[in-house]
């Protein structure tokens, strides 16, 4: 073919009429494709931003212009973009993998098209030289395909933990009596049937499917109790379900009938309370002599908390409500409150009812920023015998020890529990974790005397309800940054040979504080450090902040420019736009009339499903969250309150009645519905409570049943999800987990973070998992509830038991 005109000037070739619009297809493409980075990143440099974008689009726009006019040098201009690219982003973040992607892989396609298309414009005798840059472009982005499907972000372990005597037991005699197994809120079970060497053959023993599908505004987050040879679950609407431990078969079912049902259905857990086992029960003045069973009816109870602020017994072999406890069965949770919306609902109960000795302790779940007279966050003490009230703390009235005074309530709108707590039977101590004070989001109208309870633990004398010691892990929270996890308790080496009894609080910062239990004294080291001071009209925000600088914290880092990402430049670019233009000053960045980012964010860090502790190592398991929200306060004149739309979280907006502002939520996305700050959303972590270091950490769980505008991405990419639930450890080096949004149900080598097993799970799910040795047929079992993982369509109603083969 001639390619040169009589000057000897280079001439462009004949090419078909099919390839010549192809090229200038291309070319439209890139110059469209750049005038969108080139307008974006003028707008990026006026907010501060990188300057990358603005000559990446005009490199573009020449480019296409060139495929245009089949100009040969639009392939060298296209790889002096690629190169520098590259340069720009190895400066910017290095090489760490899911951040180089969408920096990278779009401009290696166009360098791969460009080398494909090159002999187009030169002629044959380039071609070679083209297939070959094509081929090494291929293989690159063949790689990082692949590589895709590896996890990336891992710390590995470098050392072995060190085994403490714990003694296992297998022979059917333990129970998982509370919601963290014991009292200590450690979900270590001391069994080692099922070990590293046997898990890969867990399988199926049992199914059982309790006909309350987790949909709407229901989300099935049991854990389930075991008892000698029966189980017991609840549902979302707090149905109470016992089933048998080898078989799955139902035994009995009790349906409280809720009279709401419309908004946050939740049961995470039932209490067990068995009279006889009570060897030290407290006793206190007035109280009326526990009433005998009737020819041994109710001689074991389960305890639940309706939806309806209701507290009932059952008895544990009937199905049949305890007559004899309250009033024929049940107490109203709602007395001394005042003013109770129930059909919002203002006042609920989603956690477990903590059970000591002969006490059932309770806190309570109000509906999150709606005014500045909600209910009480009084904590409560009722004889699991009777079901009178022992004491009352009432965070805003110390006075009040038990019902308010005639025509009194509890004070309103004070901290509440709405977690687990854990207790010290020894100290007689119960710790609870708080959260924020009401409305969440302004606090301009609290009292001091409730602010010192907002987000922190408090330890209450259990016989009496007095306080002990209180420790805030948030000044002034105007965040939402609960107290979600309940607290674990550990003994940890003190250096001198012996121990300290420690409380281990997770929070939804990424701060982990070790506190001394005895005295709520910091054992880890606690540093304030001072906050950004700007904040919102007739609201304050404290100079300083509690940092737990001697224990690990996970993902706390502060986000900048460069920590946006995107599944493509174009969203990328826009998540840059859209961080440059928000009020974000790094974590403790008050909520104001501009668009605030807030991150960690109110789901956390870590939430409710809290930590599993491996007691024979002192190695705890953690997994949290990385999901940034953005919130913005609106003056209230401006808004049609009525027209609110109401909700929970993310894409509503709170009243705050009473405050100067409504807030509006809303999540820190790219245009493609994909967080906006680079992966991992959620990952696996263990600390070393000894040494007081991260040991490990993996991405937890993969993209594979992931739904993006109604798109399933169906691939095992493991990017690392945000996870719900916790993690439960056993004696023999174990950890199960199976919060993750794909639907598997996982087991880990603690000591290495090495997934050594995982079942499919036909829906995903929002339980923490839970194990016992059945002490009829001594099979060692794993139980885990499968609703529905959080955000997912699929939704189930699943009781699922895993355990070796009987052969084994």
């Amino acid at each position: 073919m001639d390619t040169t005109t009589k000057n000897g000037a280079a001439a462009i070739p004949a090419v078909s009429r099919g390839k010549r619009i192809a090229l200038a297809v291309f070319g439209i493409f890139l110059i469209f494709s750049g005038l969108t980075l080139a307008a974006g990143g003028i707008e990026l440099i006026t907010l501060g931003g990188s300057w990358y974008y603005l000559p990446a689009g005009l490199g573009l726009i020449l480019s296409g212009a060139l495929y245009l006019r089949r100009k040969p040098m639009t392939s060298a201009v296209i790889a002096a973009l690629v190169i520098a690219t590259l340069v720009w982003a190895v400066w910017e973040i290095g090489f760490a993998f899911w951040p180089m992607v969408p920096r990278l892989a779009p401009f290696l396609v166009i360098g791969l098209l460009a080398a494909l298309l090159h002999p187009w414009l030169t002629g044959p005798r380039h071609t070679g030289q083209s297939r070959g840059f094509a081929a090494l472009l291929a293989v690159v982005l063949a790689a990082g395909f692949a590589s895709m499907f590896k996890p990336h972000g891992v710390l590995d372990a470098t050392a072995q933990p060190q085994q403490d005597a714990v003694t296992a037991i297998n022979d059917g005699s333990a129970n998982w009596a509370h919601y963290g197994y014991g009292p200590k809120g450690t979900r270590f079970a001391p069994y080692t049937q099922i070990d590293k060497a046997n898990v890969d053959q867990l399988q199926v023993a049992w199914s059982y499917r309790t006909g309350e599908v987790a949909e709407g505004a229901s989300e099935a987050q049991n854990t389930p109790l075991q008892i000698g040879d029966t189980i017991y679950t609840c549902t979302p609407t707090s149905k109470v379900i016992a089933l048998d431990a080898d078989t799955g078969k139902q035994r009995w079912s009790f349906d409280p009938k809720p009279a709401n049902i419309k908004t946050w259905n939740r049961c995470r857990g039932v209490g067990y309370y068995e009279p006889a086992k009570v060897t030290k029960p407290f006793q206190f003045e007035g109280m009326q002599a526990a009433r005998a069973p009737v020819a041994g009816v109710c001689a074991k109870r389960i305890v639940q908390v309706t939806m309806d602020a209701r507290l009932i017994e059952i008895d544990a072999q009937t199905g049949k409500q305890c007559e004899r406890f309250g009033d024929k069965g049940s107490v109203d949770l709602t007395v001394g409150l005042g003013k109770v919306k129930m059909n919002v609902p203002y006042y609920a109960y989603t956690s477990a009812p903590t059970v000591a000795r002969n006490l059932i302790i309770l806190g309570g779940w109000v509906f999150d920023g709606r005014s500045t007279d909600e209910p009480s966050g009084v904590v409560r003490a009722y004889s699991a015998d009777t079901g009178e009230l022992v004491w009352a703390w009432d965070l805003g009235n110390p006075a009040i020890t038990k019902l308010p005074p005639e025509g009194q309530t509890y004070t309103r709108s004070t901290p509440n529990m709405w977690s687990a707590p854990a207790f010290d039977d020894a100290l007689g101590l119960v710790y609870l974790p708080t959260g924020n004070e009401q409305p969440d989001f302004w606090g301009g109208k609290r009292p001091p005397l409730t602010e010192k309870y907002a987000s922190a633990i408090v330890a209450l004398d259990m016989a009496t309800g007095r306080e002990r010691w209180t420790y805030q892990t948030v000044h002034h929270d105007i965040w939402d940054y609960d107290v979600a996890a309940q607290p674990a308790l550990y003994d940890v080496p003190d250096g001198k040979g012996g121990t300290i009894p420690a409380l281990v609080q997770l929070t939804k910062r990424g701060q982990i504080f070790m506190l001394d239990r005895r005295t709520g004294k910091p054992i880890a080291d606690v540093v304030e450090k001072a906050v950004p001071q700007e904040h919102a009209a007739g609201d304050w925000v404290s100079k300083t902040q509690p940092y737990s600088t001697g224990m690990p914290a996970l993902g706390a880092d502060t986000l900048t420019e460069r920590d946006m990402w995107g599944a493509t430049f174009f969203d990328q670019l826009a998540c840059r736009i859209s961080f440059r233009k928000l009020n974000y000053q790094g974590e403790f960045t008050a909520p104001s009339t501009r668009e605030t980012l807030i991150y960690p964010g109110y789901y956390g860090g870590f939430n409710w499903g809290g930590a599993a502790v491996d007691e024979s190592n002192g190695y705890m398991f953690v997994n949290d969250i990385r999901m940034p929200q953005v919130v913005k306060l609106v003056p209230r004149e401006t808004v049609d309150v009525a027209k609110l739309t109401a909700g929970h979280g993310v894409g509503s907006t709170y009243p705050m009645d009473g405050t100067p502002f409504v807030i509006d939520h809303k999540a820190f996305n790219s245009p493609l519905g994909i967080p906006c700050q680079s992966p991992p959303w959620g990952v696996f972590a263990a600390i070393d409570l000894k040494t007081r270091t991260k040991v490990w950490e993996r991405p937890a769980g993969t993209v594979q049943d992931a739904v993006i505008h109604g798109v399933r991405a169906r691939l095992p990419i493991p990017l690392g999800m945000p996870t719900l639930g916790g993690g439960m450890s056993t004696a023999s080096g174990l950890v199960f987990y199976a919060g993750t949004q794909d639907y598997y149900l996982r087991a880990m080598d603690i000591a290495t973070g090495r997934e050594v097993w995982k079942a499919r799970m036909p829906v995903g799910s929002q339980g923490t998992p839970m194990t016992y040795v059945s002490p009829r047929s001594g099979r060692q079992y794993v139980v885990v509830v499968a609703g529905g993982a959080r955000q997912s369509p699929d939704r189930g109603d699943y009781v699922i038991a895993y355990a070796l083969p009987k052969t084994q």
